[in-house]
């Protein structure tokens, strides 16, 4: 199995992802979408989480579709980001209908990003316009690193960014993965250049180091941005996607695997100062055979899609004006490959 044509989530067919960056701001905000509303589920993990109409996605209630999922930076001030895309996807006629009315359905994730170096003192909140301006955005390429809901995210010790990685399965079936990544954990092992992901990278997406020779101390596995700097930003906010028809039931058991790979590619995760969420996302109409089987088999290759994503986003992030954590490439550019 490989990654597909462009190791990116947009390898699914049908989907969509925009960006917007604010780098004075050290913000941004992510969206995916496709031509048609798309079956989707979350799962949340984190124990600060920051959301807009994620109840919508249990599999119990009345909207079965989304039009769009978004990931923004700016904590409670990026729940506006889907406010702007909800505006104008009904100026285009897109959404939910009642009756005469339509309303667009667009659940959303931020992540905090407001003490990493950036000027925060805005006059009016800026998510609302980068929303509309990701959505503008929305093509099949999209550049990965500092740039949209990654564009202000740290990690313990080095920058944060944006992730997104694929793999397509010997069934024909794809599973990609795309990751605003910013926790409070460490995506690198200890003090070496070496990603918790590596077992799992394809090629040399991020690096090629492979895993870590030998074990580190307890006390490194445990570091925090907290041992770094006084303040934390955290939150690892994701969406997993395929191609293969799922109900909601099946893509919320999808999004419930694919927070191992937030586990597997950040230590610690999942912990009370994060608000790791996954949304899941069946975009496609392929038919499962074994449906018990088949969804095992994307609910790990979703994880596996996520930890190389979460690498990627750290070993693609580039240095910015006033940044608060070096980047990947600052750090340890003589260990690009091996």
């Amino acid at each position: 199995m490989k990654p597909g044509k462009n190791n990116l989530i947009t390898d699914v067919p049908g989907i969509i992802v925009g960006n917007a960056s604010n780098q004075k701001v050290k913000t941004g905000v992510t969206l995916l979408t496709a031509g048609v509303p798309f079956v989707a589920a979350v799962d949340v993990m984190g124990g600060a989480p920051g959301t807009r109409e994620t109840d919508l996605l249990a599999p119990d209630k009345s909207v079965d579709r989304v039009d769009a999922l978004v990931l923004s930076g700016g904590s409670a001030f990026g729940l506006d980001a889907p406010g702007g895309i909800v505006d104008e996807l009904a100026k285009r006629g897109r959404g939910f209908k009642v009756g005469p009315a339509i309303v667009p359905i667009v659940p959303g994730a931020i992540l905090f990003d407001l003490v990493n170096g950036g000027d925060k003192n805005w006059r009016q909140n800026p998510y609302r316009a980068l929303g509309i301006e990701a959505l503008n955005d929305a093509a099949q390429i999209f550049e990965l690193g500092s740039v949209g809901a990654g564009a202000g995210a740290t990690s313990a010790s080095l920058k944060g960014g944006l992730g997104s990685a694929s793999i397509v399965l010997e069934n024909g079936i794809t599973v990609g993965a795309l990751v605003a990544a910013n926790p409070t954990g460490q995506v690198c092992v200890g003090d070496h250049p070496h990603f918790w992901a590596g077992a799992f990278e394809m090629g040399n997406e991020f690096g090629g180091l492979g895993t870590c020779a030998g074990s580190i101390p307890f006390e490194q596995s445990a570091r925090t941005k907290q041992d770094f700097v006084t303040q934390g930003a955290n939150t690892t906010i994701a969406i997993i996607a395929t191609d293969a028809q799922l109900t909601n039931a099946q893509a919320k058991r999808m999004a419930v695997a694919g927070q191992d790979g937030i586990g597997r590619a950040v230590v610690p995760a999942h912990t009370p100062v994060d608000g790791d969420l996954v949304f899941a996302v069946s975009a496609g109409t392929r038919p499962l055979t074994n449906p018990i089987m088949d969804l095992a088999m994307l609910g790990h290759a979703g994880a596996v899609c996520l930890s190389r994503a979460i690498a990627r986003a750290i070993y693609e992030a580039k240095s910015m004006p006033g940044d608060v954590f070096p980047t990947w490439q600052d750090k340890y550019s003589t260990h690009h490959s091996k």
